[in-house]
């Protein structure tokens, strides 16, 4: 029986693979495969730039920042020249400065007079690169008004710190392993026993004898050398950089004295609404995702 219908079929069949089919020719932006053609790298290398920068923006800002030493008053912890990251993310939800953590905050009010820092760079085009990189938090800025402290005592806390003793917290006198070699606790600006107000947070150095901080600020009158709360940016937590240096900056032994616990200071968590402002957004996208 003759079978007129094959030689035609399989001559259709041929024809699906002649040299007018896009998905040979890569009509349509597709490639062979079926898939969408690739761009060439140049295409894509400012695209991958600017994703970048915005992420480096956005960490820098809600997220993790870093900061240059410029002077000795952190010593031996912290030397001039060393990077640490800062921890900005905890302070959104609600979290504040414990004692032993070493925090950065802004200048609560001419506390860099009393501090030797480096000048800034004459350089107009290391100065304007600089200011670039720093806003997208690559490098820290030259210009910043920020000091960085150990926190001492928190608002409620009573802090005594006289010539020839140790400093004492509620009573209960710290063992300061971090000091600096042959430096005092508390002999260069013994201001006695001082009260801080909630709200405020009390700090030093640990390089005491080289250390313009709240004991030296309290001494010239300046805001009673209390750093508010709201002038804290962040809790540094780790040395980056040099690498020779890299260190976790966690809180000393002896500030987790049972005693010390005698003042209200509360470490504050997210509430349930805050939870929620988290959650909701977050099930929202999943639920978009499976579907």
């Amino acid at each position: 029986m003759d079978e007129p219908a094959a030689e035609p079929a399989a001559a259709a069949v041929a024809g699906t693979r002649g040299t007018d089919d896009p998905e040979e020719t890569g009509e349509s932006g597709k490639d062979g495969r079926g898939g969408r053609k690739q761009r060439p790298l140049w295409k894509e290398l400012p695209l991958l730039v600017l994703v970048a920068l915005v992420l480096a923006l956005v960490i820098k800002t809600f997220f993790v920042q870093a900061f240059s030493i410029p002077s000795d008053s952190m010593q031996n912890t912290l030397q001039p020249g060393d990077r640490v990251l800062v921890d900005k993310l905890t302070p959104w939800f609600g979290a504040t400065p414990q004692r032993g953590q070493v925090i950065v905050f802004k200048d609560p009010g001419n506390w860099l007079a009393g501090e030797d820092l480096p000048a800034p760079t004459t350089n107009p085009v290391v100065r304007d690169l600089q200011s670039v990189l720093s806003t997208v938090g690559l490098v820290p800025a030259a210009d910043d008004d920020d000091l960085i402290k150990r926190v001492i005592a928190v608002g409620g806390d009573t802090v005594t710190c006289k010539s020839g003793s140790p400093v004492e917290v509620n009573g209960v006198a710290l063992s300061e392993p971090y000091i600096y070699p042959g430096a005092t606790p508390c002999n260069d600006y013994p201001v006695g026993t001082v009260k801080v107000p909630k709200g405020d947070l009390w700090v030093m150095g640990d390089h005491r004898n080289d250390s313009a901080d709240s004991r030296y600020q309290r001494l010239q009158d300046n805001g009673g050398g209390f750093v508010p709360l709201k002038d804290v940016v962040g809790r540094a937590f780790v040395v980056a950089w040099p690498i020779s240096h890299w260190a976790t900056l966690s809180v000393p032994a002896t500030f987790k004295q049972s005693g010390l616990a005698a003042s209200t200071s509360p470490v504050v968590v997210p509430g349930a609404l805050d939870g929620l402002a988290l959650v909701v957004p977050v099930t929202l996208w999943y639920r978009r995702r499976r579907r």
